[in-house]
C-alpha cells in the first residue's frame, strides 16, 4: 500500500493512537499515515469484516528507513455508543500497546432527511452516534490513562457553521462536539491534554460517495467551493497530523475548517428556500 506524508519519517515512532471509523473513508487515511509515521494503531467501528479487511490492507505499511520499527495495527469491533464497549476499547488498546498517545474520534454517521420527516429512532442514533460516542470515548481514555500521562485528541465535526438543511440531527451533534471539544480543552490542560477539532467540507471518500450518490450531493458540490474542488481524505489526514505533532504543542481548543472555504460561502448541502406562504 503506498503512502505519502510531508511529514517526517518517524515523526511518531513508539507512539500509540485509537482511530475510530477506521477502516474506511477519512479514518483509513488517517490511520495509513499515522502508521507510515510510525504510530502503532488500534482502528475500532461496527463492521469487524471492514476493519479485518482494512487491517490487512494496513499492515503492509512500512515506515521509510531501515532504522524504522515496524509499527502494529489492530482491530476491534466497537459500538461507540455502548459505554462498556469503549472501556473495552480503551483498555484492550493499552493491553496491547502499553500506552494511549493520540485518540483521534472519527466514528460518526447521518443520514440525508428533511427534520419533519426524522423519527426520534433516528435522531437519537445520530445523537448518540455522533455526540454521545465521542464523549465517551474521550471521557474512558481520560480516565484509563491520560490524566495521568497526558495525551492529545481530535475529533471530527463538519461543515455545520451555517446552519445544516437536510442534516439537522448530524449539524446539532456536530456542534455539540465542538462546544465539548473548548470545554474539555480547559477542564483537561492541567493533565496536559490537548483536545481540537477538524471540520471537513466536501471530502471524496468512498463510503460518502456510495451513501449520497443517490442525492447527487457530492455532484453538486464543487460551485460551492471557491477553491472549485473537493477535498481529499488524504488532506484531512494531514491536518489531524499536524494537530497530534508537537508542532501543534500550543494549540488546545480550537476546530481546524478544512474546506477550500466553502463554510464562508455556502452550506455543503444544497438547499432551496422557497417563498415564504402569505394569507
Amino acid at each position: 500500500m503506498i503512502v505519502k506524508s510531508i511529514f517526517r519519517s518517524g515523526l511518531f515512532a513508539g507512539k500509540s493512537a485509537i482511530v475510530t471509523g477506521g477502516g474506511s473513508g477519512i479514518g483509513k487515511a488517517i490511520t495509513s499515515e499515522l502508521l507510515y509515521l510510525g504510530c502503532n494503531v488500534m482502528i475500532a467501528s461496527r463492521k469487524l469484516d471492514r476493519l479485518e479487511n482494512a487491517a490487512n490492507e494496513l499492515k503492509t505499511i512500512t515506515p521509510p528507513g531501515d532504522d524504522q520499527p515496524k509499527p502494529k495495527i489492530e482491530f476491534m469491533e466497537c459500538n461507540i455508543k455502548k459505554e462498556e464497549q469503549v472501556h473495552s476499547l480503551i483498555s484492550n488498546t493499552l493491553d496491547k500497546f502499553g500506552k494511549l498517545d493520540f485518540l483521534v474520534n472519527n466514528g460518526g454517521g447521518q443520514f440525508y432527511s428533511p427534520a419533519k420527516d426524522f423519527s426520534l429512532k433516528g435522531w437519537n442514533a445520530v445523537i448518540e452516534t455522533n455526540l454521545t460516542g465521542t464523549f465517551l470515548c474521550c471521557q474512558q481514555a481520560f480516565n484509563q490513562y491520560m490524566s495521568e500521562h497526558g495525551g492529545v485528541i481530535v475529533n471530527m465535526v463538519a461543515n455545520m457553521w451555517n446552519g445544516w438543511p437536510g442534516m439537522s440531527h448530524s449539524g446539532a451533534a456536530r456542534a455539540g462536539v465542538e462546544n465539548i471539544t473548548k470545554s474539555l480543552a480547559i477542564e483537561w490542560a492541567p493533565a496536559g491534554i490537548r483536545i481540537n477539532a477538524v471540520a471537513p467540507g466536501s471530502t471524496i471518500a468512498s463510503q460518502s460517495v456510495k451513501d449520497y450518490y443517490k442525492f447527487d450531493i457530492m455532484g453538486q458540490q464543487i460551485p460551492r467551493v471557491p477553491a472549485k474542488r473537493l477535498g481529499t481524505v488524504e488532506e484531512v489526514s494531514a491536518a489531524i497530523c499536524f494537530l497530534l505533532s508537537p508542532a501543534a504543542a500550543f494549540i488546545s481548543g480550537e476546530t481546524i475548517k478544512i474546506d477550500g472555504a466553502q463554510s464562508l460561502y455556502t452550506t455543503s448541502i444544497p438547499w432551496e428556500v422557497s417563498g415564504r406562504y402569505q394569507n
